[in-house]
């Protein structure tokens, strides 16, 4: 964070400096909700969450060296006591689901009202460059992607993990110093207004929007809504004439239909049209499902791309993240360079690791809607159609927040199991929408099991895999190379899975590639 004085925070936040607080002391180091984590200079935000609360820590973090708590009561320790806030009636948000008493909103304000003052301070004086990215599947891989590109021409500051939200963006703006060129925003929602209301705490000068599926289609009841919530992002970019430019999927229709609602230059990218300003040609894939492609951009010759990355959903990530850079300045070869030399950052996505007995697996445990979870069965698919004879598994639990469409949507993917030719399904949960997929993906002929929790379903994967495929014992014992894919909401917790099937085994990494890619599209 940018240097400041408690009394200057305590302006800028509308807080009272408390009894304990040195208006003159001084806050230099990074913002941080757990007391453990605070070095010296750091502020602490005092957060009340379901099993602790943070004001009873702020004595704790002082001893640490945080030079001053944001609080919302009275705490024995230097702080900032922060205003009450309103309650918006209706609100869906992550943060009011959480937040009887309104003590988290009202430090949950402070803090972005701090990150608004930091973000309009580095933008107008230090040249920070934003660029915010949402979409209802991919913006976490696409933020890493974009974080990669960007880094290579300036420090650049990109979220944790999903730090997208009202509590983790203005945490994200915080880290940025007069010495960041770049911040990278991954902007979520859950209602109309989400979205506007992260662009205004840090205006971006590029937006990215990547798709429009039906992630929290129960919130918002439709796509059509969703387009809505996401377009916010691209109305809140400045004009062409100021540098503002929107980064469209021409792939995706309600994506493309949001070119009107904005006055920044807009260009697009596409894996399927070379009418896109940015488009990919010559798709390949690798067998744990990398794609090398040819990048196409405006004015530059082509540049071949080589993705460390799993799944074909990851090409059209990758061209957003290349229009970014491309359009930040940064010269094609270099962008295409930065792709190929990319790694997914963040815990739980597509994360691919295969076993000293060459099964691999793949954890993309972290979060799933229909749309990610579709991508992660093809990533399966792809995976298995390059080791012929292989069985292919599917560990999957639950995906949250789909409201009167759940039942449905988990049945169809059943049929997706199918097209993609999955063997094996590993239905974890006993809900009506989870008993929905396990009779399609049964019927459709995949051998299917039922799990309870993620020791029941560890139990199950290492069961078929301990069992060679029917008259091919032989074979196997030599060449076993079986594909897992683990993939749920969050809220599961399946990556427990992927932690057990990979614990005690001399990993390889996701080194099983062929130099040569087999599978085109």
């Amino acid at each position: 964070m940018i240097a400041l004085e408690a009394q200057e925070i305590a302006r800028i936040t509308g807080g009272t400096l408390n009894s304990h607080a040195d208006p003159h002391a001084r806050v230099d180091g990074f913002v941080e909700f757990d007391s453990r984590k605070i070095a010296p200079g750091g502020l602490f935000v005092a957060l009340a969450g379901t099993r602790a609360d943070g004001h009873d820590f702020a004595r704790a973090a002082a001893e640490q060296g945080a030079a001053v708590t944001l609080a919302a009561r009275d705490v024995d320790a230097p702080a900032i006591i922060v205003p009450p806030v309103d309650r918006r009636e209706g609100d869906n948000s992550d943060l009011a689901a959480n937040d009887p008493d309104g003590s988290v909103a009202a430090v949950v304000e402070a803090m972005s009202r701090l990150a608004a003052h930091v973000a309009r301070e580095l933008t107008a004086n230090h040249g920070l460059s934003i660029t915010g990215v949402t979409g209802s599947a991919g913006k976490t891989s696409t933020k890493d992607l974009i974080a990669a590109v960007l880094g290579t021409a300036g420090e650049t500051v990109a979220p944790p993990g999903s730090f997208n939200n009202e509590i983790g963006h203005p945490y994200t703006v915080l880290r940025c110093t007069e010495s960041t060129d770049f911040l990278v925003a991954e902007m979520s929602a859950r209602g109309i207004g989400h979205i506007a209301h992260l662009a205004a705490i840090a205006p971006p000068k590029i937006g990215v929007v990547l798709n429009v599926g039906s992630a929290h289609l129960g919130e918002f009841g439709s796509r059509e809504n969703i387009a809505r919530a996401k377009g916010e992002l691209v109305e809140a970019l400045p004009a062409a004439a100021d540098g503002g430019v929107a980064i469209l999927n021409a792939d995706d229709d309600l994506v493309i239909g949001m070119a009107p609602r904005t006055a920044a230059r807009v260009v697009t990218f596409s894996t399927r049209s070379s009418e896109a300003d940015y488009y990919a040609t010559d798709i390949e894939f690798d067998d744990v499902a990398r794609a090398t492609f040819t990048l196409h951009s405006p004015g530059n010759e082509p540049h071949r791309v080589r993705l460390n990355v799993f799944g074909a959903h990851q090409v059209s990530n990758a061209l957003a993240a290349a229009a970014v850079g491309v359009e930040s300045g940064i010269p094609a070869e270099t962008v295409a360079r930065a792709l190929s030399q990319a790694h997914g950052v963040s815990v739980n996505r597509m994360d691919v690791n295969t076993r000293a007995d060459g099964v691999t697996v793949i954890n993309d445990a972290y979060n799933a809607n229909p749309d990610s979870m579709r991508a992660g069965i093809a990533a399966l698919g792809y995976t298995a159609a390059a080791r012929p004879g292989v069985r292919s598994i599917a560990v999957l639990g639950e995906m949250a927040e789909l409201g009167r469409d759940s039942v449905a949507t988990h049945r169809e993917l059943g049929d997706d199991l199918a097209r993609y030719r999955v063997t094996h399904l590993v239905a974890v949960g006993e809900s009506e929408a989870m008993s929905a997929l396990e009779q399609r993906a049964r019927a459709r002929g995949i051998v299917t099991a039922t799990a309870r929790g993620v020791d029941d379903a560890a139990a199950a994967v290492a069961a078929i895999l301990a069992a060679p495929p029917a008259g091919e014992e032989g074979w196997y014992e030599r060449t076993a190379r079986d594909v897992v894919l683990v993939k749920a909401s969050n809220s599961v917790g399946l990556w427990g899975v992927a932690e057990k099937l990979l614990a005690g085994n001399n990993l390889k990494g996701g080194t099983t590639a062929q130099e040569t890619p087999k599978e085109k599209r």
